[in-house]
């Protein structure tokens, strides 16, 4: 049964206030928009493209120039360098490098970017085939991986910039958020605890028309500016550039139809949140069968090809980082040990993947007796769920609250990543006690190795909250892909050298 019809006094009442006035929109005799407020990318979009764009050109261009100068000593090869650098001109737009959508979207906008300079060394290489050339070897394993160590950089030294613009209230693309109260106000902490993603949401429409209460015209702050009825009406009036539709009884098939239809000539961009929460990335797929619409997802990947890459880094990195970190350690343990004469390596049981335990290895932090003292501290612990916690550990030795703060004691893992019972990137390895405690859902952290980071090292660490530690695990375990990996090494360096949440 469709839902009544607000009357048109409720309409222009004080809720409206939201909506942002638009010099010269003209209305019709019934107050309705002559035509949809169309919402053109906003004036810090363009400008931002513009940089990315310049920025991934001018480092292929520096780049083809410098080796086209050195390769060019031995035989010269102008051709190579304009067939390289068409390539990469063509292969970057075409994989949606550059796509508005993909910039500043998390790992996809690296993963666009890696897709269109591999094409680009394939490209050269089939040009170089084509056309007899046979000397494009440096071409593409040099030229092209040498742009890229330049693009990459720059793409994130641009992003931080946004990021920080977006943290200041600035750069915000504004979002009707439309569903149940209950969804819309977690979709509103979330843009407000996630700043970086680029989301206000700036108007709410409910089936009630109201808040939670059905007295109250706002959601967490956010004025409630109608019925889900209306809700394009809405969109058209106030030239918003995201339509966010959350979970709510009212939405079925017909209706998700009919308001695409409506929102068409708006430019607003409509997202449909799906019923599956936290899953999302490579296991999301939306085919067409039978003329339906269907949005597959695909089992977690334990196993194959991507798996054997991961172990082959694993074990790689770990034994590269030992070797470069080696003066460090050394260092390190001559500190610990001249601090108290007591053990240099604290040894523990941890669980690792399919409920395995495994001895982990850490730089000892804390007085040889800790463990004896703690029980005269556990009504002063501070953490979350099973885990104990305290910000000012009385056990903490000096030199342990600086190795904590910059996560030094937990290098000497790298000797169990090396041996194949931990990986650089996983959930946190559980002590046996947590595990006990797990709930079925939670033990879904032992599907695969615990990691020397993760999601929860670059999300705040020590200071969230045991619900927020399990959700970010599980997201890692069902959403794993190696370009997640390598945004969550390069989020560690930055999450160490802050010190951030450690303690």
């Amino acid at each position: 049964m469709e839902e009544p019809v607000r009357p048109s006094a409720t309409v222009s009442g004080p809720l409206q206030g939201d909506l942002r006035a638009i010099p010269g929109l003209s209305h019709t005799a019934a107050g309705e928009p002559a035509e949809p407020v169309k919402a053109h990318p906003a004036a810090w979009e363009k400008w931002y493209r513009t940089w990315v764009i310049a920025s991934d050109v001018l480092a292929a261009l520096v780049v083809i120039g410098v080796s086209a100068f050195v390769i060019g000593q031995v035989a010269p090869q102008d051709m190579h360098a304009f067939g390289t650098a068409f390539a990469v001109l063509c292969a970057l737009p075409v994989s949606r490098a550059w796509s508005p959508r993909v910039l500043g979207e998390g790992a996809e906008e690296y993963r666009t970017l890696g897709r269109g300079l591999i094409a680009a060394a394939v490209l050269v290489s089939l040009g170089g085939l084509l056309f007899g050339a046979l000397e494009v070897q440096p071409w593409v394993f040099i030229v092209v991986p040498a742009i890229a160590l330049f693009a990459f950089p720059q793409r994130y030294l641009l992003r931080q910039a946004l990021h920080r613009r977006r943290r200041r209230g600035l750069c915000l693309l504004p979002v009707m958020a439309a569903g149940s109260p209950a969804t819309v106000a977690d979709l509103i902490a979330r843009t407000k605890s996630e700043a970086h993603v680029g989301w206000r949401v700036e108007a709410v429409c409910t089936f009630t028309g109201t808040g939670p209460d059905r007295e109250s015209g706002e959601i967490d702050g956010v004025p409630v500016v109608g019925r889900l009825g209306e809700l394009s009406r809405h969109v058209r009036r106030g030239g918003y550039r995201v339509v966010a539709v959350t979970g709510d009884q009212y939405w079925t098939p017909e209706r998700l139809q009919r308001l695409a239809w409506d929102l068409e000539g708006t430019f607003a961009e409509l997202v449909v949140a799906p019923v599956l929460m936290e899953v999302a990335g490579p296991r999301l797929n939306v085919t067409g069968v039978l003329g339906m619409p269907l949005l597959r997802v695909t089992a977690p990947a334990f196993t194959g090809g991507r798996r054997f890459v991961k172990e082959v880094v694993d074990r790689c990195g770990s034994a590269l980082l030992l070797l470069l970190f080696s003066p460090l350690l050394l260092t390190i343990a001559v500190a610990v040990k001249l601090g108290d004469r007591g053990p240099v390596v604290y040894r523990q049981r941890r669980v690792g993947k399919d409920g395995e335990s495994f001895t982990m290895l850490k730089f000892r932090t804390m007085m040889p007796d800790a463990h004896l003292v703690r029980r005269t501290l556990e009504n002063a612990d501070e953490g979350a769920g099973p885990l104990f916690k305290m910000k000012h550990d009385p056990r903490v030795t000096r030199i342990g609250r600086l190795l904590r703060r910059y996560s030094l004691d937990e290098l000497p893992q790298l000797c169990n990543v090396l041996s194949g019972r931990m990986s650089l990137v996983g959930p946190r390895p559980p002590l046996p006690e947590e595990t006990a405690k797990y709930a079925p859902d939670t033990r879904r952290r032992l599907l695969v190795k615990p990691g020397l980071t993760g999601l929860w090292q670059v999300s705040g660490r020590s200071d969230l909250t045991w619900a927020e530690s399990v959700r970010l695990d599980l997201r890692y375990v069902e959403d794993w892909s190696l370009a997640l990996d390598l945004v969550i090494l390069w989020k560690t360096v930055r999450a160490v050298l802050a010190g951030q949440g450690a303690y």
